[in-house]
């Protein structure tokens, strides 16, 4: 375990560099979703524009900083010394970052079904979807920054 407080930092920096890879993709992906359910074909073909770049948004970019963010993420917690398990902070950011995964999966479902040619919702409800991950990224950064409790 040594080892792990030897390369703390590089993981911390990792994992950074991955989160905010990870949210990029989870803010812009449902915006691609609202262009999809409201391009007029005839300006532009969704089916192979709008739904090549939501497949390689969430392929090249979402889930593998969702992987290195998690794989680092674990790291760091299994680092001695570094979380106290009886502070709530640590608590409300590890279900906060579930919570994220889960829409993380909602938002792969989703793209599956545009891609299927299904419109399950409206651009209106893809807007308000898209505040999901930004709810939740406050709540993360205010849980490791601020740690309130």
């Amino acid at each position: 375990m040594d080892i792990l407080s030897t390369i703390y930092p590089w993981v911390k920096s990792i994992h950074v560099i991955a989160v905010i890879s990870w949210m990029a993709g989870m803010l812009y992906l449902p915006r691609l979703f609202v262009y999809h359910v409201e391009t007029d074909p005839t300006h532009i073909n969704a089916d192979e524009t709008l739904v090549r770049w939501e497949y390689l948004l969430i392929k090249r970019i979402i889930n593998p900083a969702m992987a290195v963010t998690w794989i680092c993420g674990i790291l760091m917690l299994m680092t001695p010394g570094i979380i106290d398990w009886g502070q709530g902070w640590i608590w409300v950011k590890l279900i906060s970052v579930i919570l994220m995964s889960g829409f993380h999966g909602f938002l792969s479902k989703q793209r599956k079904l545009l891609a299927a040619g299904q419109r399950p919702y409206s651009g209106k409800a893809y807007r308000m979807l898209n505040e999901v991950p930004t709810v939740l990224m406050i709540i993360i950064v205010i849980m490791v920054i601020v740690r309130p409790f």
